[in-house]
């Protein structure tokens, strides 16, 4: 499927540093996909748990994760607007003091002991998927200077094969860091918005966590935007 660049985020975008190491130098080469990277085999899929969309419980050591518990809940839909069942999708994002469980991070921030910040489910008939999670913290990533992410969730979505997995980032509205990330800003303007989680006072649940809704459409007009494969 070609890529339209025009709601997807380019290759190479300066200001987010790290492309320019990462982008490619020559044309890509397009590569036709062999049947059995058409068709199978499933990945994680059938692993799931009854708890793994809840990231309040699944890495709890004995009490609760510290933030704002928030739900976040969407459908995945195709160009047309119809559902996409049986899509796996996973999550994954830092704490509420903006830190990974991940060797890799070693931002100045506090570890929580009940929060392990992923999470999977699988999309219902309906395409519809549900995550109850922690508000995630912004933290620093040295892209310029006084560089801080933005709220985000990670989001990676995959359909009957490993080579169809997609890659995207939910932002919170209102954060006043969007003006200044590259990631986001990198995207094209038109687009920008189907990244940011609308609030739903419907998907609020009372006295409990506020609820957003990210819709995810793989492509046509309204796709997602999604980084780059």
């Amino acid at each position: 499927m070609t890529r339209d660049w025009s709601s997807h985020p380019p290759l190479l975008y300066p200001p987010y540093r790290s492309t320019l190491l990462r982008a490619p130098k020559k044309p890509l080469v397009p590569l036709s996909h062999s049947l059995m990277e058409r068709s199978g085999p499933v990945y994680g899929h059938e692993a799931v748990g009854p708890l793994d969309h809840d990231l309040t419980r699944n890495g709890r050591c004995g009490g609760e994760p510290l933030g704002e518990r928030i739900i976040v809940s969407g459908h995945v839909r195709d160009e047309a607007g119809r559902p996409l069942r049986s899509t796996l999708i996973e999550i994954w994002q830092a704490n509420a003091a903006g830190r990974y469980i991940h060797k890799a991070d070693q931002h100045d921030a506090p570890l929580d002991p009940n929060f392990f910040g992923g999470g999977r489910c699988v999309t219902d008939d309906n395409g519809h998927y549900r995550f109850l999670t922690i508000k995630p913290g912004a933290y620093p990533w040295g892209n310029h200077p006084n560089a801080w992410r933005p709220n985000h969730i990670h989001f990676s979505l995959l359909g009957p094969t490993i080579a169809s997995r997609l890659v995207t980032q939910m932002y919170v509205p209102g954060d006043p860091l969007l003006a200044q990330d590259p990631i986001f800003q990198g995207t094209p303007e038109k687009a920008r918005a189907r990244l940011i989680g609308e609030f739903s006072l419907d998907v609020t649940q009372e006295g409990f966590a506020l609820g957003f809704v990210f819709d995810i459409v793989l492509s046509g007009a309204t796709e997602t935007p999604f980084e780059a494969p």
